[in-house]
């Protein structure tokens, strides 16, 4: 699913960026500004932003705080991601997931619409994201958590090998 998500998510930052510059061009050169285009461009960044996460996630492409990180051995690697996961990420999408979720459906039950004139409908489309982005940010968290526990419950390959 995650792979899914960020493939489709991959062209949502083209269109994005088209935005964009449709949004600077008629700005500057035009004279004239869109509050539609702008809140476009902040609801597609959300999505972009809430529903890429697991898929960076899978792809290990994620910024990383720890520097030391990387300098580790696969074992230890696997021991830092599974705890994390299991303590911190999945945790806490949880807790997103369980918060947002009457925050979306009272959204959705009202039609929830942008306030400014001339913006946005169906507002509770990206708020829906919310849940539906660390639900899936959950399930990769698992899947990290059994692929670091698989890690770390094999043999060393190469030593059974020699």
């Amino acid at each position: 699913m995650s792979e899914k998500t960020g493939v489709v998510v991959s062209w949502l930052t083209t269109g994005l960026v088209l935005i964009v510059c449709y949004d600077v061009f008629t700005r500057y050169i035009i004279g004239r500004s869109s509050i539609a285009i702008q809140e476009l461009e902040w609801h597609l960044f959300a999505v972009i932003f809430l529903l890429g996460a697991p898929f960076t996630l899978k792809h290990d492409k994620h910024v990383r705080v720890d520097v030391l990180y990387m300098r580790f051995s696969p074992k230890k690697q696997a021991w830092i991601d599974l705890v994390g996961s299991l303590i911190f990420l999945i945790p806490f999408s949880t807790l997103i997931v369980i918060t947002s979720w009457k925050f979306a459906m009272n959204s959705l039950s009202i039609g929830e619409t942008s306030p400014d004139p001339g913006g946005l409908p169906m507002r509770y489309i990206l708020k829906m994201c919310i849940p539906l982005g660390f639900t899936l940010l959950g399930f990769q968290g698992l899947a990290l958590a059994s692929r670091s526990l698989m890690t770390l419950l094999s043999r060393d390959i190469n030593r059974t090998v020699d």
